[in-house]
């Protein structure tokens, strides 16, 4: 059994390098507080691409590609427990085409999906700008 407070990073299929492993895990675990949860384990998975676009269309019925995808393990309330899949090909492509550099990039994705798990939704205009305000209150609160 995994011990409560995990933030743990893996990589399939993808060539990458993630840094700051231990500030990334310590912004995670108090952005889950702050957001009034408790942390059981997120698991980043970082991808590439193609594997991400199988994910999306085995599991979502979604036939393209996408930067996240986010899945809620949780069977409790108010405890986060979820897997956080990450395209790391559509992160620098966004990078580049946002004009932010891939590690802005990539850390707004990977609380975008946190967020995901503590609650909030983008499917309207309205929960994207909530969901975009939140995100960039989070990256403001890094430190690193």
């Amino acid at each position: 059994m995994m011990k409560k407070g995990t933030v743990l990073f893996f990589k399939e299929k993808v060539i990458f390098r993630l840094m700051n492993r231990e500030k990334l895990q310590q912004w995670i675990r108090k952005a889950v507080k702050q957001e009034g949860y408790n942390l059981g384990c997120i698991n980043f998975i970082f991808c590439s691409d193609p594997y991400l676009r199988k994910l999306n269309k085995d599991y979502l019925k979604h036939d393209y590609f996408t930067d996240i995808v986010t899945f809620d393990n949780s069977s409790e309330k108010k405890l986060i427990e979820g897997d956080i899949f990450i395209s790391i090909d559509r992160v620098r492509i966004n990078a580049a085409l946002y004009n932010v550099s891939f590690k802005e990039e990539l850390q707004r994705v990977m609380i975008h999906g946190v967020l995901h798990l503590t609650g909030y939704t983008d499917k309207n205009s309205k929960e994207k700008m909530n969901m975009r305000k939140r995100e960039d209150f989070w990256l403001m609160k890094r430190g690193f």
